[in-house]
């Protein structure tokens, strides 16, 4: 496969493949049940779905708990990962494209298209690109649950540089597509007494 950025490799090869395994514990799609639960409140009529960089599929699984006639689709760049989405019997009849982000072309839209912890991980030269698959995919609401900072900054991923990009991504996506309104934002921080993220800041925002 021939990718264009060299996080894409990164994250289509080994650590991609190891990363899969160490998410395995359901104790994060516990925590992710009560996160959606806050992100959705302000949602209606949610029946297609489309998650960007789902890996195994633990927010896929938290979302089906909270709308389990919805219509789930994902784009996963890592095999590994995306051969577990297919044969999860709890992810039965979701939708897999297995492809890079960057490669994805809509063919349809979707009521709720949403990124947990990927826009963090894309090349900050192709984000541009990657905001413009969000938007076109959406019918209605587009979700960002990524890290946060005013500004740019780069920081070392396990100990791997240029592997983790934090900035604004929502006050981007409004600047490039001003017809987006916020409607909800909030903060999960890693020591929450009940449903611990990784000091995640989402954003919700509608067409």
């Amino acid at each position: 496969m021939n990718y264009k950025t060299e996080q894409e490799k990164f994250w289509a090869g080994e650590f991609g493949n190891e990363y899969a395994e160490r998410n395995k514990a359901e104790q994060g799609v516990i925590c992710n049940i009560a996160l959606f639960a806050e992100i959705l409140k302000r949602t209606s009529a949610i029946r297609t779905v489309l998650e960007f960089g789902p890996n195994i599929g633990r927010n896929i699984k938290a979302l089906k708990t909270l709308f389990p006639d919805a219509k789930y689709s994902a784009v996963e760049i890592n095999h590994k990962a995306a051969e577990i989405l297919r044969s999860d019997p709890v992810l039965a009849g979701m939708e897999v494209f297995e492809t890079s982000i960057l490669d994805y072309e809509a063919d349809r839209q979707f009521d709720f298209v949403f990124t947990k912890g990927v826009l963090i991980h894309i090349n900050p030269d192709v984000l541009q690109c990657v905001y413009q698959k969000l938007y076109d995919s959406s019918s209605k609401y587009i979700c960002l649950v990524e890290y946060y900072n005013p500004s740019p900054v780069t920081v070392k991923y396990r100990e791997n540089p240029e592997r983790l990009f934090k900035r604004d991504f929502c006050g981007e996506f409004m600047d490039k597509f001003p017809d987006v309104r916020l409607i909800d934002y909030g903060f999960q921080y890693h020591r929450d007494n009940h449903f611990p993220q990784d000091d995640l800041t989402w954003f919700l925002l509608e067409k």
